[in-house]
């Protein structure tokens, strides 16, 4: 894994910790679209979810819990970001990757 940089957002809703991203992800995705889905995760924007896990990314949000995130690039690639519980850590990953 490689570290991504990441910069401040406006209010964001909870903390990303160090931020990484695999090296198979950055070479498949763009950054500029990495970012976006970076800023999106951590305001509560799930991606591509079911009710469901939204619900339960809602509900560690409250409770200190893991918070993923699934995305699609506009290439067509599908990525994940997870944010583990103790929020030090989010991953940017393919699937293939976990």
């Amino acid at each position: 894994m490689i570290s991504y940089a990441h910069g401040a957002s406006p209010d964001p809703w909870f903390s990303l910790g160090q931020v990484v991203a695999t090296a198979g992800l950055l070479a498949v995705v763009n950054q500029d679209e990495v970012a976006e889905a970076l800023s999106r995760h951590e305001h509560g924007d799930w991606g591509e979810l079911e009710p469901d896990d939204c619900h339960i990314n809602n509900m560690g949000l409250r409770q200190g819990g893991r918070l993923f995130s699934a995305y699609t690039s506009l290439r067509g690639t599908k990525f994940w970001i997870i944010t583990e519980a103790d929020r030090s850590v989010t991953t940017i990953l393919l699937p293939s990757e976990y």
